[in-house]
């Protein structure tokens, strides 16, 4: 798979996105980054739309995106032919994304999880594989004719 990660988030998002990258990169992971850079109020769509992109096209082989509830954003790259992003608060659920449904996005919804929790769903989303078998079936029937 491919181990480059493309990430975005909005102001409420920007302290943890600093973290993520510090993680990922000391990983090796390569990161395509595309902001926001401060914690000034930005919209959502204008971040999500480029690391959603960048996944549908395979050109990163996961997306981590993050707002303060993890909705909008989830909502704008779920918007793109072939991305399955997933709100995750707790490891378990980032574990089943992957598993089960083949998240290849994270969402973390910040104002509701601490730093030390995404960090975590971050490890637990990248260390999981797809189980595939009836899961895959299931995936397959989200975009009918691909993606």
């Amino acid at each position: 798979m491919n181990r480059k990660i493309a990430i975005g988030c909005d102001h409420a998002g920007f302290p943890y996105k600093e973290s993520i990258l510090r993680l990922l990169r000391s990983k090796g992971i390569e990161v395509l980054d595309f902001g926001t850079d401060s914690a000034e109020s930005v919209d959502y769509p204008d971040f999500a739309h480029p690391v959603a992109e960048e996944v549908a096209s395979g050109k990163a082989g996961m997306g981590m995106v993050m707002c303060g509830s993890g909705n909008g954003i989830a909502m704008t790259v779920n918007k793109h032919r072939g991305v399955r992003a997933a709100i995750c608060w707790n490891e378990e659920l980032a574990r089943l994304a992957r598993r089960h449904n083949n998240a290849n996005v994270l969402s973390i919804p910040v104002r509701f999880v601490s730093e030390e929790m995404a960090l975590a769903m971050v490890d637990a989303f990248l260390e999981t594989e797809f189980e595939g078998g009836r899961h895959a079936r299931r995936v397959d029937k989200i975009n009918p004719g691909g993606g």
